[in-house]
């Protein structure tokens, strides 16, 4: 069986696992689901999945992953080259402190603004199977937040190539899409994070960070 990743190409969550399993040069099929029509809310999809998210990874064993964690895990066990959740004790755990603050304090943040804040998202303000309404302070806070992770990731990345290590791994990947989803809340980086621009210029250089 193949390994299939369950993705919507305008989705920051499954462009995560698409650059993961990019990075890792490994070979996989790929299912659209239309997040905008709410085919993840389907009884196909919700068989497939039933928090009615994306991404999905089914393993070649028919194993179902929904979620970046437990796709980002089984891959690096999985396929250990080109190691993205770092080599050493020392390298896992930082990597995955790091990567943790750029979910909570990146990702979490964008999406607490868009998902609060945008008319498209009315009543959709948590991804999953319930609806949920939109609390407009959330979508204020959002903003605050993410603009405070762009000041936070300008400063970390002064005398540094990566967000984590010494090396590329996980924690700039969560970054990247982060700091890409914030166009969606008007909030870019510009002149003023010298750092962080000069950061995502580089990431622009890998292939992987096209998908």
């Amino acid at each position: 069986m193949p390994l299939i990743l369950y993705d919507c190409a305008t989705a920051p969550s499954p462009r995560r696992a698409r650059i993961l399993l990019a990075e890792k040069g490994i070979a996989h099929e790929t299912v659209q689901v239309d997040l905008r029509t709410g085919e993840q809310l389907s009884e196909a999809f919700r068989a497939v999945n039933p928090l009615c998210t994306v991404p999905v990874l089914r393993t070649e064993s028919g194993l179902l992953l929904t979620d970046n964690a437990a796709i980002a895990a089984y891959v690096e066990a999985q396929y250990p080259q080109h190691r993205l959740l770092g080599v050493s004790p020392a390298e896992k755990a930082e990597v995955a402190s790091w990567n943790w603050r750029m979910e909570f304090e990146g990702l979490m943040a964008v999406a607490e603004a868009f998902r609060n804040g945008s008319p498209a998202m009315a009543n959709r303000a948590l991804p999953g199977p319930q609806d949920h309404p939109q609390i407009p302070a959330l979508a204020e806070r959002g903003v605050l937040r993410t603009q405070q992770f762009f000041d936070m990731l300008n400063e970390r990345l002064a005398d540094r190539a990566f967000i984590a290590t010494e090396r590329f791994s996980i924690a700039d990947i969560t970054a990247v899409v982060a700091v890409d989803f914030a166009r969606v809340i008007k909030v870019r980086v510009t002149e003023a994070h010298p750092h962080l621009m000069r950061w995502r210029a580089a990431m622009a250089e890998r292939p992987s960070m096209s998908l």
